[in-house]
């Protein structure tokens, strides 16, 4: 992808061309489940499905490349779909993006006591410093992870951060899909 760093590990390259693809469907989307594989092993292994995805080349031997899974059933609690998740040997590795509403740390001092789940979304939707940000997270099978945050008032490549530790929960949940 033309904004991924060439020097960043291929977890993170992987991480950014995700984002840079969901940046390009704009915002308000439902949340996108993606399987990592191998991009050298799937040359080898599925060359037909290697140049329908365009790396007939050969270039970017050491890569992992992202293949999109069918969509996210709506209405369905994410960590209930998570949990149904088991993926075969070939994938290296997953990632999700998904879009919420964050709040910066200050805010969590004004958290109404007595909120069920619902009362606390509406909460932080009317609260004036929300932000919306998409956040994708990526986990190896071998425990590696990484993310990307982007936030829709600074929606620029530029702007996007990076780092292991930026959605802990998710980056779990997402291992946890390798565990057997």
């Amino acid at each position: 992808m033309s904004n991924t760093p060439m020097a960043a590990n291929p977890l993170t390259r992987a991480v950014l061309e995700i984002d840079e693809y969901t940046s390009g469907l704009g915002w308000d989307q439902p949340a996108r489940l993606f399987a990592l594989v191998d991009t050298a092993r799937l040359r080898s292994q599925e060359p037909a499905l290697a140049a329908q995805l365009g790396l007939e080349d050969g270039s970017g031997t050491g890569g992992l490349t992202p293949i999109e899974q069918d969509e996210i059933p709506a209405g369905k609690p994410l960590d209930e779909f998570l949990a149904t998740i088991a993926w075969p040997d070939a994938v290296a590795g997953c990632a999700l993006t998904v879009e919420r509403l964050m709040l910066p740390p200050s805010a969590e001092a004004q958290v109404p006591e007595d909120l069920d789940e619902a009362g606390l979304a509406t909460w932080v939707a009317d609260h004036p410093e929300r932000q919306e940000v998409r956040m994708t997270v990526a986990v190896l099978r071998d425990g590696a992870r990484d993310s990307a945050l982007r936030l829709r008032a600074k929606d620029a490549p530029t702007e996007v951060l990076t780092g292991s530790e930026l959605v802990p929960g998710l980056a779990q949940a997402l291992s946890a899909t390798f565990e057997e």
